[in-house]
């Protein structure tokens, strides 16, 4: 009696176990300095714009009105938005490589342009260009870094990237303050050099991401497996030089090579497979962008309107304040990966929220001073700042691998733009009444919205902590197959197409 052959395995590939298993490493270092550098101009360009808006109002300079400075700032979030959203969709296509050096081109040209600006029209033009760089960085390095770093060590990785921004603010404030001095080249001339020394950090750190490889887990997954190959076993090369023999690489993932997904299948897989992790994703995002952007851009209006503040001293307390946002995610980051991602997420938000709330009160009460405020900012968004990193971790590794750019892009999108252009508008309203007790109450609806995200997290964000990418979101590939199935070992298990 003759019995069917039973069919074929597909193939796999041990090149995600092999990346997970490897020892940090200086290769290691090299890829977060060059990709994470991403942050760090974002945070320059923010800050030194914010403290050059008054700069920009001179007769001597551009001579921008108030509401032109605040237009440029928009039209910066606006280009951001639709940088995310064009590049990230080329990222998943394309690759990480090409779209972060061509991201990073983009900011570098636009910015060194922003210093030869004769006049408004040209300066908001290249604030917007700036910003599709910077909104494109965003989606080509998160999900590159994820892909590269060590499922152990990616929760602490990812939120110290992040709150890299926070060294980038630090460095615009200090910019601003030196080449504004008029013993160095003062407000007519510092403006203008201020802008085209971010364009040279910018095309230094190009040079150093060429060395920095494709994503071998979006090659394979292209069919590019000789490639992949290739750069996985030089990765080796160099880390076992340093520390040694690896340890085995262990489980086994199937191969198969897909296009892209369309827009309809990556609206099924947010909105149907995965539309409890959506929506969780959408709370953390939306509920932080307003939280920062509302405290941070309306930052110099408290100081100067409430506390009498001078203008060319703001800066000044820009540093605690970037000093507690740097700490939180360096100190808590590895808790992420130690504790868990739900239960830090849900304290990380719900504490800011807190805080905030405590802060609005203490404001209110008329119980701080200038310094103290800035003291008690620092507080609020040492958590904050964790909290705030820990919402593009999460958005970055809970869905599919052919989709994790363009995921990252629409998320960063949408809270990037409600809450770029709600909160600063509505804090700006509210501090226009002069009342404190306004002032609060916007507060107040801040802390309620990172509460309120931290307690949904809690309930429902996924337990990503230590687990490889494809654990956690199997690449939409793995459904190409007949018998979609990770095989670890002599075990197979069949992987879920849903929560």
């Amino acid at each position: 009696m003759s019995h069917a052959a039973p069919p074929p395995a597909p193939p796999s590939t041990d090149i995600p176990a092999r990346l997970d298993r490897l020892p940090w490493s200086r290769w290691h270092w090299r890829v977060v300095v060059a990709l994470g550098i991403a942050w760090v101009l974002d945070g320059l360009e923010v800050t030194m714009v914010g403290s050059l808006g008054g700069v920009l109002e001179r007769g001597d300079t551009l001579a921008l009105t108030a509401a032109q400075v605040g237009l440029a700032g928009s039209l910066y979030v606006a280009g951001a938005v639709i940088g995310a959203l064009v590049f990230g969709r080329m990222t998943d296509r394309l690759g990480r490589k090409k779209l972060f050096l061509l991201t990073l081109l983009v900011y570098a040209a636009a910015t060194f342009a922003t210093a030869f600006s004769p006049g408004f029209a040209f300066f908001a033009v290249c604030r917007f260009f700036t910003g599709l760089g910077i909104g494109g960085e965003y989606a080509a390095i998160n999900s590159a870094i994820d892909e590269l770093i060590p499922a152990r060590v990616r929760g602490r990785v990812n939120l110290a990237i992040n709150g890299s921004f926070w060294l980038g603010a630090a460095l615009g404030a200090g910019l601003a303050l030196v080449l504004l001095d008029e013993r160095v080249l003062g407000p007519v001339q510092g403006w203008r050099a201020g802008f085209a020394l971010g364009a040279l950090l910018a095309v230094a750190i190009v040079l150093v991401r060429r060395h920095v490889p494709e994503s071998p887990r979006w090659l394979i997954a292209h069919g590019r497996r000789e490639e992949a190959e290739r750069i996985v076993a030089a990765i080796e090369a160099e880390v076992q030089a340093a520390h040694g023999p690896l340890p085995p690489a262990g489980a086994h993932s199937p191969v198969a090579r897909r296009t892209s997904p369309s827009m309809r299948e990556v609206a099924r897989v947010l909105l149907r497979h995965y539309r409890t992790r959506s929506g969780v994703a959408l709370a953390l995002m939306l509920s932080q962008a307003f939280f920062y952007n509302a405290i941070f851009f309306t930052y110099a209006l408290v100081l100067t309107r409430y506390y009498g503040v001078p203008e060319g001293r703001v800066a000044l307390y820009i540093f605690p304040f970037a000093l507690g946002n740097v700490l939180g995610p360096l100190l808590l980051g590895p808790l992420f990966d130690r504790v868990g991602r739900r239960r830090m997420i849900a304290l990380t938000y719900v504490g800011a929220g807190i805080g905030l709330a405590l802060t609005g009160w203490a404001f209110m009460a008329g119980l701080l001073d200038a310094r103290t405020q800035a003291l008690a900012w620092s507080a609020v968004f040492f958590l904050a700042s964790a909290a705030a990193s820990s919402a593009y971790l999460t958005v970055s590794e809970v869905f599919p691998l052919e989709m994790r750019a363009l995921a990252i892009a629409l998320f960063y999108a949408v809270g990037t733009g409600a809450g770029g252009f709600i909160a600063p508008w509505l804090f700006g309203a509210l501090i226009e009444t002069g009342s404190r007790g306004a002032v609060t109450v916007g507060y107040g609806i801040g802390a309620v919205l990172v509460i309120g995200a931290g307690l949904l997290a809690l309930r429902f964000a996924v337990n990503a902590e230590r687990r490889a990418l494809e654990d956690i979101a199997p690449p939409l590939s793995w459904a190409d197959e007949a018998q979609p199935r990770r095989v670890e070992g002599e075990r197979q298990v069949r992987q879920p197409n849903s929560e």
